[in-house]
């Protein structure tokens, strides 16, 4: 039996690659919207604006799905290079946009119970002050939405050399998507997009008395944020249940190793971060097998597969070693 291993001792696989750009555009988002939120909260205080105070701490549930993801970007940078992990701390980012998508989520409903609320059970709006502050909010959240937007999804520099080919077997777009940093993304978008909706029903309450709008866009907009929101659990949900989402590529695999005249015992693949596989499988050979080159062969062939663990039993007329 020849069984090809490295302890995690002598070689830690990491296979974590962080996004340096999105980190600090984040941490500049969340200074601007902290800045933001005081303001409105010390403005709506002194000059007695109820929509200056809601809006500003509307604002710190914004600010806290930020921390979220920069606590996520901090946790996975610090362990990357941990024991403790075996394949690092590339589902940390993942686990980042799982967690903030439920935020999204809760947000959406808040803001669906308050809209249906003031449909049957109408406040009085003062129109100047709250056009003003959605003014501001989507101002802020259009300059938040420049400094996230080219980030969240883009290439990464890992430990890992990437080979380039054209193979037909190799399906895969090979940028690894943040979904940590695409929620934080949503996050803003969905932000701007109440502010829009709000501004656009408060103009024809004001001018057309049209009250009942304003509750209206606000029921639109917590549907729109609900199916966003299940959209990224739909994308990071099945990542960190261990769905490696590559059956074509399994496939693909286990064909090629039968072309080598292998028999596969076992084949497994396992993700380990958005984009990125590690492969185990157990294989009986019944000739003298590289099993080294033909590890080099099936990374330079399907180049999602990061990592590889071969398990080789040599097989003749005597049974399998």
């Amino acid at each position: 039996m020849q069984i090809h291993h490295t302890s995690k001792w002598s070689q830690h696989h990491n296979f974590h690659q962080h996004n340096h750009d999105g980190e600090k555009n984040t941490r500049y988002v969340l200074i601007l919207t902290l800045v933001t939120m005081v303001l409105e909260i010390v403005a709506g205080t002194v000059y007695g604006s109820m929509a200056l105070l809601a809006d500003g701490w509307h604002m710190g549930t914004h600010a806290a799905a930020f921390m979220i993801t920069l606590y996520a970007y901090n946790y996975a940078r610090k362990h990357a290079d941990s024991p403790q992990f075996t394949y690092g701390t590339g589902k940390v980012g993942v686990l980042g946009g799982y967690t903030s998508a439920i935020a999204l989520g809760l947000v959406a409903l808040i803001m669906l119970g308050e809209s249906f609320s003031r449909l049957f059970n109408p406040h009085e709006i003062q129109f100047e002050q709250a056009i003003l502050v959605a003014v501001i909010g989507l101002t802020v959240n259009i300059a938040s939405a420049f400094l996230l937007k080219d980030h969240h999804a883009h290439d990464h520099h890992d430990h890992h050399d990437h080979h380039d080919h054209h193979d037909h077997h190799d399906h895969h777009d090979h940028h690894v998507q943040d979904h940590n940093l695409k929620a934080a993304y949503m996050h803003v978008l969905a932000d701007a997009l109440t502010s829009l909706l709000a501004i656009f029903a408060l103009i024809l309450g004001k001018y057309l008395g049209w009250y009942w709008l304003d509750p209206i866009m606000g029921i639109i907009g917590a549907v729109i944020i609900t199916k966003w929101a299940l959209s990224l659990l739909k994308h990071t949900g099945p990542i960190l249940l261990g769905d490696h989402q590559a059956q074509q590529l399994q496939i693909d695999i286990f064909n090629e190793l039968q072309s080598q005249g292998l028999h596969i015992v076992d084949l497994r693949m396992n993700r380990v971060n958005s984009s990125d596989l590690v492969l185990v499988a157990i294989v009986l050979a019944h000739e003298e097998l590289d099993s080294l080159n033909l590890k080099q062969h099936l990374k330079q062939k399907f180049t999602q597969v990061k990592h590889i663990t071969l398990e080789v039993h040599q097989c003749d007329l005597s049974g399998c070693k």
